[in-house]
């Protein structure tokens, strides 16, 4: 019974080491697999992090390689382009030479010209430039009745009215207190003061009659914003140092009283801001930096009224010329010329020329015309004052 006894007790001695030295070869196992899964994770994030380096490398070795091209393969590239592409939408194409590399922009810069010259809108910097002189810009605007908003396009076709366009600027109308402001962005989905997109508002008083036009950025160097509430960009304070808080005054309309009410066409006067850009026809490169007013001079007043319509006997209306560019008859149509200029030798302006004409072509399509000194920016915030009721006019 004593040897049975020391028999078993030795089987469980040697079951019980044996375990024992099983346990700590199974810890080893799983600490080892930790260990394994642990180093290829980073061995992974290290293989990550290389090409996530590598990429970087080979993009900026890319671009160096594009920005060491010899200057004049360069600029004959690009003027090669320039001159080719001639119209939107193959003009994008310019655009996209500017986007190569800074080298790239910079040349393209200074070989493309600007509206007043070339007659061609080009860079976001081309809206705020003075159109072309010998010329008007055909355009059109597109109204959104739903959620009272506009889009403006350039005509890629003359004489159609119902071509796709290239989208220039959007604005909507919203209604605060008393007034109305149209806010005016380079994109047709974000339409707030707070936006990069944000170029500028329109502001009206109560009766609809007298707007203002606000610029989202200096029109020349030295210009101060305006101290009025409804100038402010933003109702509390500035957000960011790069995002001015505050808008440029440039412009004023007012639509004078109307003693034949609807029966009658409306009075238009016109105060703007225009720049001096001191380009002249031997020099008619234009530096498109970036997004802003082209005035680095100053800028002078300029005086517009509306063209007064005569009245036809026969069709019974008041008619104006529009040279086949307005087809539906409406209260907002409407040309605008300079008045006289007494700073002008003998004091005479040019009140035949046509600086801005605006006029209905279907239910919700208008046309768009201008040129110099007015810019694109200028010339919709001036047509969208014709949207809406004139209390003291119809």
């Amino acid at each position: 019974m004593s040897l049975r006894r020391a028999f078993l007790s030795r089987n469980g001695t040697r079951r019980s080491s044996s375990s024992t030295l099983s346990k700590p070869s199974e810890e080893l196992r799983i600490l080892s697999t930790e260990e394994i899964d642990s180093e290829e994770q980073k061995h992974r994030d290290v293989n990550g992090g290389e090409a996530d380096e590598k990429k970087e490398i080979d993009r900026v070795l890319d671009e160096d390689c594009w920005s060491r091209m010899l200057p004049e393969l360069l600029v004959e590239i690009i003027k090669r382009v320039e001159s080719s592409e001639d119209r939107w939408p193959v003009r994008k194409n310019v655009v996209a030479c500017a986007c190569v590399c800074k080298r790239w922009r910079d040349i393209t810069r200074e070989i493309v010209s600007s509206p007043l010259h070339s007659g061609m809108i080009t860079f976001p910097s081309s809206l705020k430039q003075p159109g072309p002189l010998e010329f008007p810009l055909q355009c059109f605007i597109k109204r959104n009745k739903k959620n009272s908003t506009f889009y403006l396009y350039l005509g890629l076709a003359p004489h159609t009215f119902m071509d796709k366009g290239k989208f220039l600027l959007a604005a909507r109308r919203f209604r605060h207190g008393a007034h109305t402001e149209f806010i005016i962005s380079l994109d047709a989905d974000d339409l707030s003061q707070g936006s990069n997109a944000y170029v500028g508002k329109l502001s009206s008083d109560f009766l609809g009659t007298n707007f203002t036009i606000y610029d989202s950025q200096s029109p020349h160097s030295g210009a101060k914003p305006s101290n009025s509430r409804a100038s402010r960009r933003f109702a509390s304070k500035q957000i960011s140092p790069q995002v001015p808080a505050g808008n440029f005054e440039i412009g004023q309309i007012s639509y004078k009283f109307n003693l034949l009410k609807s029966r009658g066409p409306r009075r238009m006067l016109c105060t703007l801001q225009c720049p001096i850009t001191g380009e002249t026809s031997d020099n008619p490169q234009k530096n498109n930096s970036e997004m802003q007013s082209p005035a680095v001079r100053g800028s002078k007043c300029m005086v517009l009224r509306n063209k007064a319509p005569r009245w036809h006997e026969h069709l019974q209306c008041w008619c104006l010329n529009f040279h086949g560019r307005v087809t539906v008859a409406s209260v907002k149509n409407f040309q605008l010329a300079a008045t006289m200029d007494p700073s002008q030798p003998g004091g005479k302006g040019d009140e035949e020329t046509v600086l801005l004409q605006f006029g209905k072509v279907g239910d919700d399509v208008f046309t768009m015309d201008y040129r110099q000194p007015l810019s694109a920016f200028q010339a919709f915030a001036i047509c969208l004052t014709s949207f809406g009721t004139k209390l003291a006019c119809e």
